[in-house]
């Protein structure tokens, strides 16, 4: 009988340590929850390794609910955008930079100098990724800003030989 009662205590203890792993590893998935433009545009550094992008867990997306709607609806309130939110703009940018890009290899050579991804949000472009020691970064970072809505990029990259 004291087996018995020690057995359902073990059992009982095994499901509810397998519900809460469960719980903590739907917690941990990370989702493009706000649907960020999120693009891996070169791959020519080795071992260069993969941003965070957009990609939040749901507690981290919740923690980032009231600010995200703040700077979204802010550029409206100021009379700096056409659109009701400023993330409303990030798909037509993705389209535009990608046209952009295509545009500006022939002079900078981006492609074979890089692995780069691009993460947009509420008109911002943030670069990260791996450029050689030869790359003109800054050119680059300048060319990508005078693309149509973009209001600031941000250069997240590391110089790698």
């Amino acid at each position: 009988m004291v087996r018995m009662l020690s057995e359902r205590k073990t059992l009982a203890f095994i499901v509810v340590l397998a519900a809460s792993s469960l719980t903590c590893a739907a917690d941990d998935e990370r989702e493009n929850r706000g649907n960020d433009p999120f693009l891996h545009v070169s791959s020519a550094i080795a071992d260069c390794a993969a941003p965070r992008g957009p990609f939040e867990t749901p507690h981290e997306w919740l923690e980032e609910a009231h600010y995200r709607i703040e700077r979204g609806n802010s550029c409206w309130i100021a009379g700096r955008c056409r659109l009701s939110n400023s993330y409303l703009y990030d798909k037509e940018i993705a389209e535009s930079v990608t046209r952009r890009l295509n545009s500006l290899n022939a002079s900078l050579q981006w492609r074979e100098k890089t692995s780069l991804w691009l993460t947009l949000q509420r008109r911002f472009i943030y670069l990260d990724g791996c450029v050689s020691r030869d790359f003109d970064t800054a050119r680059f970072v300048s060319a990508l800003g005078e693309t149509a809505d973009v209001e600031k990029v941000i250069d997240r990259t590391t110089r790698r030989p």
